[in-house]
């Protein structure tokens, strides 16, 4: 098995292309500023869970990584809200499905770190 038969590895890769290929449509100025901020939190959402992943053999450890990319979801949340409360980012329909699809990713997250930690 590998950490890219992992649901929330598989979520987060399309999560960070959707949000990279987005990032590039915003005006010019948002690319070099939320815009680098946003694609740094979401990747680093897949690396953790990757990082962790290498480390699984280590309960304590793997569990850890998890935490970070949850806390690295959270943050992803919090750059699209700045984005969308500004109007760098308009478009309200896109806004709320990259807005519920971290939230499902979060949820995700959270699941199976509980699952890591039961042992399962």
């Amino acid at each position: 098995m590998s950490y890219k038969n992992l649901e929330i590895w598989q979520e987060a890769r399309e999560v960070s292309i959707f949000i990279h290929e987005m990032s590039l449509k915003l005006p010019r100025f948002e690319q070099f500023e939320e815009g680098q901020q946003i694609r740094r939190s979401i990747k680093s959402v897949r690396s953790n869970i990757v990082e962790g992943y290498g480390r699984r053999k280590y309960v304590t450890e793997y569990v850890r990584f998890l935490i970070i990319a949850q806390a690295s979801n959270d943050e992803t949340i919090d750059h699209l809200e700045t984005l969308f409360e500004t109007k760098s980012f308009t478009d309200q329909d896109l806004y709320n499905q990259i807005h519920e699809r971290l939230q499902r990713l979060g949820r995700k997250l959270n699941n199976f770190i509980k699952a890591v930690e039961n042992g399962n």
